[in-house]
């Protein structure tokens, strides 16, 4: 009997879940070439305009998702780590690492309306849907600013006490965002601002990237240590704890195929699926390329798009390759 299980498991990719492990379908289907040098961090996708922004140094590139070519820069952006897609306002913000403020631009033209003052290194940054307002976490100041897009205004500041990295909205009121340096996630009220709890992250460290299934009130949160975490957003109860790749420092979910990807800077994308609100499984690793640790996804096309360059063979072990000059890129895979 043992024997024939076995052989069932080689045949049709059974896995001990009991789900039929099957291939995503996955792979890369194109790489845009972006002809200047520099860092970069994250990207994101104004999928009303067909528009992907990606930080990148100084300086926001912006590409059409559609055909690839190269549609604008946003100059200027010093140390910039984000972009919030304000769309209701036609309005984007950039988050300026080094001056510690956002870029306002303009969606249709990419023209720079002006710049507001937030904390100290701004990092991630998103627009949350449900009070119309531009999220921005402050790693330095270890807080969050609260622009309102009407006015261009911080409104407020919610202390964290921690450093912050990525956060999420559940479209019902409620932020959360992972604590690089306290293993934990917080969450605050959208209306209110005041701090609702803080979920430890048992067996996480440094979490970065974080994601959510708003249908299921689950957090996807990557960490450091090469896990994968899925909590209950309502209760902060962790539901399971997967294997992904090295240096992940982002993670999406997409809500129609129910699967999260987490990229790893190691040069793979992990695939997780969600079988169910209590169970979820590592389905695929699929390959990408080395530094492709940041990650958006494109809700109507499904396709995923990570930045990254090419780099020099390490002479020397345990130690950073150096990136060649001029050879950014961003990855986009798809079925």
């Amino acid at each position: 009997m043992k024997n024939k299980f076995l052989l069932l498991v080689s045949l049709f990719g059974i896995s001990s879940f009991g789900f039929a492990q099957q291939k995503t379908g996955f792979h890369l289907i194109k790489t845009h070439q972006i002809h200047s040098d520099g860092g970069w961090d994250y990207l994101s996708v104004d999928q009303k305009n067909n528009r992907l922004y990606i930080s990148h140094g100084n300086q926001v590139n912006i590409i059409n998702t559609i055909t690839g070519d190269s549609t604008g820069i946003i100059k200027n952006t010093l140390g910039v780590h984000g972009i919030a897609i304000a769309s209701p306002f036609a309005k984007g913000y950039t988050s300026n690492g080094r001056t510690g403020t956002c870029t306002v631009f303009n969606l249709n033209t990419a023209a720079v309306i002006g710049q507001v003052t937030v904390g100290q290194n701004p990092d991630a940054t998103f627009f949350d849907d449900f009070s119309k307002k531009v999220i921005v976490f402050n790693g330095k100041s270890m807080d969050a600013s609260i622009i309102d897009p009407q006015t261009d205004q911080v409104v407020a500041t919610i202390p964290l006490g921690g450093k912050p990295e990525a956060g999420v909205s559940d479209g019902k009121g409620k932020i959360y965002v992972n604590i690089e340096d306290k293993a934990e996630i917080v969450c605050f009220d959208a209306s209110t601002y005041k701090v609702l709890s803080r979920y430890p992250l048992k067996g996480g460290e440094e979490p970065s990237g974080l994601a959510i299934d708003r249908a299921t009130s689950r957090l996807f949160t990557v960490c450091a240590n090469k896990v994968m975490l899925i909590l209950d957003a309502k209760t902060g109860r962790h539901i399971a704890k997967l294997p992904i790749g090295d240096g992940s420092d982002g993670v999406v979910f997409d809500p129609v195929l129910k699967t999260a990807y987490s990229s790893n800077g190691e040069g793979t994308i992990t695939v997780v699926k969600a079988i169910s609100a209590e169970k979820f499984v590592v389905q695929e690793t699929i390959k990408s390329k080395n530094g492709a640790r940041t990650i958006a996804l494109d809700p109507v096309s499904h396709h995923l798009f990570l930045p990254t360059a090419d780099f020099e063979k390490a002479t020397t072990p345990n130690t950073r390759p150096k990136r060649i000059a001029g050879s950014f890129q961003v990855l986009e895979l798809g079925k």
